[in-house]
């Protein structure tokens, strides 16, 4: 059925129920038209690129699951892009929502295009990126309408949502240079387009022409992430002037976009004090007008390097507990290198704990049906029946089967054997005799 809407936001103020907002109201467990409402009014966002023909939607918004997305890419330190679509199945056979694809190597348009016919995932780019490679020309070359182009390309490639960095400005340039910040910019998106900015003179290119961008994302229904260069990449510099400036132009930004029915993302922190990244995601709802916030972490700690992704989850599950909608995973490799499959495995059960936790403690409908389910599962010691809930099974099954108990394998486990609590209540509630020797 040809489509009689450019954008979902225009749909949804129109009354249109399109077949996304119909999916993701199934997936929600919502009514139809609570979902659209919250479409029409910005809380929720559904990437969808009416290009990217095999998207299974999904919804993002502090009042939904909390969504988990995954970054990947090839880079000149790894070239093969057949491992790089190893951690794509890997992500998607493990339930992440979306996928970034943040190649910046070699001729990144035909992973890309694989990306968004193959995979049902959303799909996410950072423009900027990729304008260099694609242009084979160095930074301080490229022009306003270069990076224009290319955010076309990735919109005509059909990504579902593009990072953009449009929230600083010249006059962040210089309050770079004579603030005191620990970290400057963190953000890679962000610091090439300081170094723009710096190198040529001119003003922010993102922001400079944010209305032509604007028409680009509403032909091609692509949503913008709207990204935080200044977020804070350590906790000396978590919520200082320096990110809520640009969090006030990203606000405007914000409602410039709804103007035109383009759906809008907010990123977010970065590196956080557990004990400010509640009122980082209040501030973000109240400047932003309720746009969904997509956090990258919020990291809680600056010395874990090789387990950030646990620091990230317990960010993470305060954060979206507090309001986030979208979590942007972290893996063992973060600041040390380019994350294996391994790597992506275990960032993707950490950011998935993290937005389960916090979907039970927001009293998302259903969430707590399958730990209630786990529950009850221990309390039989059925084995099957937890593997069936288990985030991990297959990891589950593996540490009892390498560490199996001598004696009554089919009850307990090894750490308890014959003492086992659950094992000696249920004989005792039977009536039965509880042998230990």
């Amino acid at each position: 059925m040809e489509r009689n809407y450019h954008t979902q936001m225009e749909a949804a103020r129109n009354g249109i129920i399109t077949p996304e907002i119909k999916t993701v109201a199934e997936k929600e467990g919502r009514e139809v038209d609570f979902i659209r409402q919250m479409v029409a009014e910005g809380k929720v966002a559904i990437p969808a690129n009416r290009n990217h023909k095999c998207l299974d939607p999904n919804g993002v918004g502090s009042m939904l699951k909390t969504k988990i997305n995954v970054n990947l890419g090839v880079s000149r330190d790894c070239k093969d892009v057949n491992v790089e679509l190893q951690k794509v199945q890997r992500a998607v056979d493990m339930g992440a929502e979306a996928i970034m694809d943040l190649s910046s190597h070699g001729d990144t348009e035909p992973f890309r295009k694989m990306l968004c016919e193959k995979c049902k995932a959303m799909i996410g780019t950072v423009p900027i990126y990729d304008s260099v490679i694609h242009f084979k020309r160095d930074l301080k070359e490229l022009t306003a309408k270069d990076f224009l182009d290319v955010i076309r390309l990735h919109a005509e490639n059909g990504v579902d949502f593009v990072t953009l960095h449009c929230g600083i400005s010249r006059d962040t340039i210089d309050q770079i240079r004579k603030g005191k910040r620990e970290m400057n910019i963190v953000s890679r998106g962000g610091s090439l387009v300081f170094a723009w900015m710096a190198m040529t003179g001119q003003e922010n290119p993102f922001y400079e022409y944010y209305d032509e961008i604007l028409e680009i994302c509403r032909e091609y229904d692509v949503t913008i992430s709207l990204g935080d260069a200044c977020r804070p990449g350590c906790l000396a510099d978590a919520t200082d002037r320096c990110q809520i400036q640009e969090l006030l132009r990203l606000g405007e930004l914000t409602e410039r976009a709804w103007e035109k029915d383009v759906q809008v993302m907010v990123e977010g922190p970065g590196h956080v004090p557990m004990d400010q990244i509640a009122a980082n995601m209040k501030i973000q709802q109240t400047i932003c007008k309720g746009a969904p916030f997509y956090v990258l972490g919020p990291l809680v700690t600056d010395i874990a390097p090789g387990y950030d992704h646990i620091t990230a989850a317990i960010g993470g599950a305060i954060a979206a507990a507090a309001g986030a909608a979208f979590l942007c995973y972290v893996t063992p490799a973060e600041h040390l290198a380019l994350p294996n499959v391994d790597d992506v495995h275990q960032g993707i059960i950490a950011s998935k704990i993290a937005a389960h936790a916090a979907d039970i403690a927001k009293g998302i409908p259903g969430a707590r049906d399958r730990d209630d389910r786990m529950a009850k599962a221990r309390k039989k010691l059925d084995w099957d029946a937890q593997w069936l809930e288990a985030l991990d099974p297959e990891t589950a099954k593996a540490i009892r089967t390498s560490r199996a108990p001598e004696d009554d394998h089919s009850e307990t486990c090894s750490m308890c054997g014959k003492f086992c609590a659950v094992r000696s209540m249920n004989k005792a509630l039977a009536g039965e005799v509880i042998d230990i020797l």
